[in-house]
């Protein structure tokens, strides 16, 4: 086994999400996720807390966001900040090559009550890791969190549009979304 492969995380979830596909979330084991990834059982848990994390990405996602907004330029607004997070999404984590993957992962975790549990507290994890990334930056409450509210729901909406349909890009089918999401709260 490659004890030490640079590539462990990416083989250990793409081994999972395989998995998961073809004989079920509950009906795989972190041995065998581990074994079909070429790798020790130790080397799963040295990289996840549990089966469960595996597929959460990590706070690879949190990270994006967070860095995105904090390299947007001093005089860009919240609208800019929220904007510039969903392209660095949609060019990192979002391309063409990973949509079938983030498609099969979704109808995974639509499958599994625990899973969706845990989408919905990662999700406030990346509000509360976006707020505070904002207001770093200047934006003022209640604008911070709305704005972090906004892009997250932003995301999910064109998430699942562009999970649905390949082909799609998914920063224009975001940068869409926030836009109807402005304006619907402008209309409030």
């Amino acid at each position: 086994m490659a004890r030490w492969d640079p590539n462990a995380r990416e083989r250990l979830e793409r081994a999972a999400l395989e998995l998961f596909v073809r004989q079920g979330y509950d009906r795989t084991t972190v041995a065998e996720i581990a074994e079909r990834a070429g790798l020790a059982k130790s080397t799963f848990f040295r990289h996840f807390a549990d089966k469960r994390e595996v597929l959460s990405g990590g706070d690879a996602l949190a990270r994006l966001l967070t860095g995105a907004v904090a390299a947007t330029p001093p005089g860009a607004g919240p609208r800019q900040a929220a904007e510039a997070a969903l392209a660095a999404v949609g060019a990192q984590a979002f391309t063409a090559e990973r949509h079938g993957a983030v498609r099969e992962r979704q109808q995974v975790v639509a499958a599994n009550p625990e899973l969706t549990e845990r989408e919905l507290l990662k999700r406030e994890a990346l509000a509360a890791a976006l707020t505070a990334a904002l207001r770093e930056r200047g934006t003022p409450d209640p604008a911070a969190g709305l704005t972090a509210e906004l892009t997250l729901l932003a995301l999910r909406g064109a998430l699942a549009r562009w999970a649905a349909r390949p082909g799609q890009d998914f920063t224009a089918l975001a940068l869409a979304e926030l836009t109807a999401l402005c304006e619907a709260a402008a209309a409030l």
